[in-house]
Formats: C-alpha cells, structure tokens, sequence
C-alpha cells in the first residue's frame, strides 16, 4: 500500500493524505451501504502503517430551536422538512442527538457539535458494497489530480509552455502535456505553420478550464503576449524588467512591431533585443515561422513615438490633435508607399501599437535624401562625369585615326536616349565630329 501510494504522489502529483482520505472515504461509503442506516454519518479512519480500520458513527448536537420534531405518525406521511418549518432539519436519532443526551457523554458539548460512537467493526461487504468503494476511490483520487493539473499551470498561466503534438481534428491541434491536454484552436494557430504528430511545440497558455473530462488548456501562438514571452526568454534584460515590452501589435504570420523601453540609461533596450548580429531577434523569428518583427524606441512624446512607429519610413513633419487623438505624417512621395506598407500593413500596426489614428500623405516635388547626396546629379539627368568620358571616346581629340566603334556610338546612343543616325561615320579631319557626338555636347 505505501508503495503504492508513494507512486501516486510521485507520478500524478497526488499528496499521499488526499489518497489515505480517499480510501477512507470509499470504505465508509461501503460499511454505509451494506450495514447503515437511512441518515447514518459513518467515517472510516484507516491506518497505513498497520493497515487497521475503525468505523465510527457521528451525531450532530441539536435542540428544539435548530430541528423539527415530527409529530406521531407524522414522519412517515412527511419525511421532508416543510416551508412552515423555517427549512429546520426533521429529527433523525440516527443522524443528531439532543444536547442534554450529548452532555451526559461530553460535559463541554455545544449545539453542532459531533459526538462520535464507535461501530462494530465489518469486512465481509457485498459486491455491490465494494462497487459502490471503488467508484468512491476513484473519484476521489480523479477530484484530487484535477486540483493538482489546476494549481500547477495556474500559476503557469500568462507563459509559455511545451508538449507534444497528439492530433489534428477539424482544425483544432491537441498537444500533450503529460499530465493535462492543451488545446489549439485554428484561430489561435499561425497561417501557414504545420505540425506533424509526436512534434514538440511551444504556445502561450492564456486560459485554464476545468471540464467534466478533466483539465483543458487554452493555448495560442497568435497572442501578442507570445512575444512579449519569448523575448523574456531570449533576453536576460526584459525577463529581469531592466527593459520593457511597452506594447506589441501583430498580425501572425506575417509582421509584429515591438515599443521596449529601458529602466536604466546605460542599458539600449533596442540593442538587447535584437542581441549580438541579431541572434536574439532571429530566433525569435525563427520560433514564429519567419515573422518580421519591428523592434522600436518607446517615447512618452507622442510625436517621437509616433514617427518611430511608422519605421522603416522616415517622417518629414508630423502634427499632433490631441483632441481627436489623430496624428497627420508628411513623408517624401518615394516614402509614402513604404509608410503605407503592403495592404496598409506598416501605418495600421503602427496605429494599433500607439494607439493613434494616422492619417499619411505625400509632399509633391519633395526631394529624397539621396538625390542631393551626390554632386554629380542635375534635376535627374545622366552623370555629367559619364556624359565628359563618352564625348572623349567620341571625338579622340588627340587620335582620331579610327572610326569612332560601334559600341561607343551605342552608348553614347542609350545615355542620350535619343537615335543616332544610321550609317554615320566620322571623317578624316581629328578636328571634326559626326553629329550625334554634337547632340551629345548640346
């Protein structure tokens, strides 16, 4: 029997006590079903290291005040307790005793009280009698696993947990957990993944229900808190709190924005996410099916935060409403389809993660960045640099004895976008140029 036990408690997490009051349970179920009497309260109280048993009969102290005295031959006609009774208990002398009665065995006794008398102790019980403690048993000890599953991963709820795929049925993926089932529902799965039986998986457990075929576990790989977990295990900094998840938006499966904000000035909370060449970031992205993810500065300056979200896009100007909690972005007419993003993807998560409303338009005639960056570009004509060198090759100022090539006039040809005259040669005299080599210098 202790063995027996002690393998309980170790593999379903059962204490050893709740088993013991289980099995005493089941055996007063039994004595009561085969010796007792109608309003009977028999306990058991069994021994495991002698293996001893003692059946015991309880009374309930009671007066005039707490029960109703059924008159003669009233018992039979009305064995429940009527409205006018004030809802009274009816007197059983099986079931209470008197308190005049209880004092004569306890000196000290009070209404409610338990006064115990012993019973003649029986292990012949009948097949029904044995039925009857098996099932006892056995739901007791099934009540016992189902408050252990529920006080493990209650205090696991809000993380991640790991399984094994069981199946796939109609959509919804049932994961093993050994000691509990977790459920994931299609909504609650990642467009695109698939997982195959006997795979371990990863999901976030964001709900627990207890259910009449035991503990079920609501799980998701779509909630935005699936990050936030994941990163707390890839970064020491957020699982610490020295960086915080300020807020996510997601759309699974294909992009996520992050706002972190660090605790400490000498901690980038940027920086910690992404981790050394990015390794950080990347498994999680890895873990999520190749999901993009957005890491991004959180501000408490609106318009800061505001034009970090729209990254990778870089804002011109932004104007704030805070009445309307509307924010108005002006980027160059080349950013403004980056601002936008594919569908509006890029502008709605940024709205979501600020909780903003964005409106995005383009300044006409605006210059980008990189037009001005070099000096060899005129209102976007052609290199000047390459323009001089193509005019040398041509002209050969200096040796003209051969005609000027094909490929030269075909390139001065393509950079002038305009078609050179067919069968044009140049002449004899160096000085002289034929006339697509003066297009080209107009």
């Amino acid at each position: 029997m202790k063995s027996a036990l002690e393998q309980l408690e170790e593999e379903r997490k059962i204490p050893k006590e709740k088993i013991i009051d289980a099995i005493e349970q089941s055996l007063a179920a039994a004595y009561k079903k085969e010796y007792g009497k109608k309003g009977q309260i028999i306990r058991c109280r069994f021994s495991i290291d002698t293996g001893d048993t003692e059946f015991l009969q309880v009374k309930i102290v009671v007066d005039d005040t707490t029960v109703y005295i059924a008159k003669e031959g009233e018992e039979e006609e009305n064995e429940e307790p009527r409205p006018e009774d004030d809802l009274r208990a009816r007197y059983n002398e099986e079931h209470h005793i008197f308190l005049e009665d209880a004092r004569i065995i306890k000196k000290d006794a009070q209404i409610e009280d338990e006064i115990v008398f012993p019973l003649e102790y029986k292990d012949d019980f009948g097949r029904i009698a044995a039925q009857t403690a098996k099932q006892v048993i056995i739901q007791r000890i099934r009540e016992a696993e189902r408050t252990s599953i529920l006080d493990e991963y209650g205090a696991k709820e809000g993380e991640i947990i790991s399984g094994f795929v069981q199946k796939e049925e109609r959509g919804f993926l049932y994961v093993d957990f050994n000691r509990a089932t977790g459920i994931l529902p299609r909504e609650e799965q990642i467009p695109g993944e698939r997982f195959r039986r006997g795979e371990r998986i990863k999901a976030y457990l964001y709900h627990i229900e207890e259910t009449p075929r035991g503990v079920s576990l609501k799980l998701s790989r779509t909630h935005p808190k699936f990050i936030e977990a994941l990163f707390a295990i890839e970064t020491p900094e957020v699982a610490s709190g020295v960086v915080e998840i300020k807020a996510v938006a997601r759309e699974a499966g294909a992009r996520s924005k992050i706002a972190v904000f660090s605790n400490d000035e000498h901690v980038d909370p940027v920086g910690s996410c992404v981790g050394q060449k990015g390794v950080r970031v990347t498994t999680v992205m890895q873990e999520l099916h190749g999901e993009k993810i957005d890491i991004i500065p959180w501000s408490e300056d609106p318009q800061t935060f505001v034009s970090s979200a729209l990254s990778p896009a870089r804002v011109l100007d932004i104007s704030i409403d805070e009445k309307e909690h509307k924010a108005l972005i002006e980027v160059a007419d080349d950013q403004l389809s980056l601002a936008i993003g594919k569908g509006g993807q890029n502008v709605r998560l940024a709205a979501k993660l600020t909780g903003w409303r964005i409106d995005i338009k383009g300044i006409e005639g605006s210059v980008p960045a990189e037009a001005v960056e070099s000096e060899e570009k005129e209102e976007g004509f052609v290199k000047l640099g390459d323009l001089k060198k193509a005019i040398e090759k041509a002209t050969h100022e200096e040796e003209a004895d051969e005609p000027v090539s094909e490929e030269i006039a075909e390139e001065i040809e393509e950079m002038t976008n305009e078609q050179a005259p067919e069968e044009e040669t140049v002449t004899e005299d160096p000085a002289t140029v034929d006339e697509p080599a003066e297009e080209v210098e107009k």
